[in-house]
């Protein structure tokens, strides 16, 4: 099968680069967009985040995070656009340290009230872990600072991958739409569906997340 080349929208300019190209194309775009913006007020100090799926490295995103803004409204920011489904706990861990969003800190943990500029400069790689049972694992780094900035105090989404294509294991040449979970998450089109044999309350909408066909995730 033809490995497939992950691309992905900027949310500046509205063009599509490759994965690895977005973070060089940002850097230019965003001083373009300054510019073009001379009357521009001056905005919060943000640091330029790219996160993708640990294990599903076909789904990133980049971000810009104020860096006075506490882990919590990335928390916040991860589970809006690519996580939430049941209220799960998650996690962030930094150097060695865990920063969790229960309100039962354990002894060897610490809260997500902490400001990333205390834990994260540019350069640093950390992870992030939603729902501890059916778990979707992130991994963030930081590649720079970002001068452009968005409103005050907010997370910015600057770039998303465009969706996977996944074709259905059925048919074998149609794009793939829904996902039974309970025959170890098989991908079926719209046409296929109808056939399949396993309850219709076992499937889940194909959706362009990391954590696609988890638990009761739909998007």
């Amino acid at each position: 099968m033809t490995r497939q080349q992950s691309r992905g929208k900027c949310n500046l300019c509205g063009e599509t680069f490759g994965k690895a190209a977005m973070t060089r194309h940002l850097s230019q775009c965003s001083q373009v967009q300054t510019l073009a913006a001379p009357g521009k007020p001056k905005t919060t100090p943000a640091f330029h985040l790219v996160v993708e799926g640990r294990w599903a490295k076909a789904y990133w995103m980049h971000l810009s995070a104020p860096v006075k803004a506490p882990l919590s409204k990335l928390d916040d920011f991860l589970r809006h656009i690519w996580l939430e489904c049941c209220g799960h706990l998650s996690a962030f861990e930094i150097e060695g340290i865990r920063y969790s969003s229960s309100a039962m800190v354990e002894e060897e943990e610490r809260g997500m009230e902490t400001p990333l500029t205390r834990v994260v400069d540019v350069g640093t790689t950390f992870s992030y872990e939603y729902d501890f049972g059916s778990t979707t694992e992130l991994t963030l780094k930081v590649v720079g600072f970002w001068n452009q900035g968005g409103p005050k105090g907010a997370v910015q989404l600057l770039a998303r991958n465009e969706p996977p294509q996944i074709i259905c294991v059925q048919c074998e040449t149609q794009p793939a739409t829904q996902i039974c979970t309970e025959c170890e998450g098989t991908w079926l089109c719209e046409s296929c569906v109808g056939a399949h044999e396993c309850d219709e309350g076992m499937r889940l909408p194909v959706v362009n997340s990391p954590r696609v066909g988890v638990c009761a995730y739909t998007g």
